[in-house]
């Protein structure tokens, strides 16, 4: 990067034109004030450091909860000759003190994460082993052991979102919010569960509410989407996760419903997955977001394959399942600009204003 004194110096030497400096500076000022949008960027790592400092306590995370097992077996403290509380509680104990220092001072992206996402589960398994440690000796079974389980992991959930609401309030770490989504989703399936107990039409039921979920959390993402469209500041890092843990409460449940995780799904099925990931297409496109492409993809390579299989080629149905989706999305992604502006071009103006920016590389023609 050269700095203004470093074209001034050239200017004065003679290797640059006042003129061409100019237009340099202009240029360095315009690239500087454009939005970084149509290209999803987040921090995830600033450098190898990050790498290494999250395989450093990922080893230590893991010999700090053996550790802890360990103490736990010695004293008693576990379930069913099985998991001790002291685990996760010494886990989550190392991971704020970690995150004093790396998130805290160092602000470093991939370490944050990594001891964020120790922490608020840390927290959660704890309250969740002493919870299971309370009914160690009881023989749970049927509909009993469903309303427990849903009250007790809602418990721990509860926990577990005022943990990413102290960690949140100290680190501002982005993932944080989506932590908390998590919980608080997880909260509202455990009592859920609880109230409907163990019947025959419990699995979709509870999968139509990870749906509502879904799209709930989708909305609070967009939320924070809108309140930075041109995504300059951490609110859409905050809306990133979120839209990452939007995307497989939507699918999973929507597919499933569809047959395709039993193995019951013909041919109409494959062509209602494949409509359905066209539209997922769209809406990615519209709000910017690749989540919801990666999310669903597993299962439109499952219906793409089925296709293929009803057709005949059975011995080429894979490679040709793959040839297809492999070559949609990168010309999706080559031509993801172009796409993209002639989907939001064409919204509602108040719509639009609600979605990020379109980018320099969207708006400007294409090259003949």
């Amino acid at each position: 990067m050269y700095s203004q004194n470093d074209i001034d110096e050239a200017v004065a030497a003679g290797a640059l034109s006042a003129d061409s400096a100019d237009s340099l500076r202009r240029f360095l000022d315009q690239a500087r004030a454009m939005p970084a949008v149509d290209d999803e960027q987040f921090r995830l790592i600033t450098g190898f450091n990050d790498i290494f400092v999250s395989i450093a306590a990922a080893i230590l995370l893991f010999a700090v909860g053996w550790i802890g097992q360990s103490i736990g077996e010695s004293l008693g403290i576990v379930v069913k000759d099985g998991p001790s509380a002291l685990a996760p509680a010494a886990v989550a104990a190392t991971a704020w003190g970690l995150a004093t220092f790396f998130t805290g001072k160092r602000r470093m992206a991939l370490p944050s994460i990594l001891l964020l996402l120790a922490f608020v589960g840390g927290v959660a398994a704890t309250i969740g082993f002493l919870e299971a440690l309370v009914y160690n000796g009881d023989n749970l079974q049927g509909e009993r052991a469903v309303i427990v389980g849903g009250v007790a992991g809602s418990i721990a959930a509860a926990v577990g979102a005022a943990a990413a609401y102290v960690h949140w309030r100290r680190f501002h770490v982005p993932i944080t919010v989506a932590a908390g989504a998590a919980s608080v989703s997880a909260i509202v399936a455990g009592l859920l569960l609880a109230a409907l107990g163990e019947g025959p039409n419990t699995t979709n039921v509870m999968l139509g509410l990870v749906l509502l979920l879904g799209i709930g959390v989708f909305l609070f993402a967009m939320r924070w989407d809108s309140s930075d469209p041109q995504r300059l500041t951490r609110r859409s890092d905050v809306a990133f996760w979120l839209h990452l843990l939007a995307a497989p409460m939507i699918v999973h449940p929507v597919f499933t419903l569809l047959g395709l995780n039993n193995g019951t799904s013909g041919v109409g099925e494959g062509l209602v997955v494949i409509a359905l990931y066209v539209a997922l297409a769209i809406t990615a496109l519209a709000i910017d977001r690749r989540a919801l492409l990666v999310s669903a993809l597993a299962y439109v390579l499952f219906a793409l394959n089925r296709l293929f299989e009803t057709a005949g080629a059975v011995e080429l149905n894979v490679a040709l399942t793959a040839l297809v989706i492999g070559s949609a999305l990168l010309l999706l992604s080559a031509f993801w600009h172009q796409a993209r502006a002639a989907i939001v071009t064409r919204l509602p103006g108040g719509l639009q204003s609600h979605l990020p920016v379109l980018g320099p590389a969207a708006l400007s023609p294409r090259p003949t």
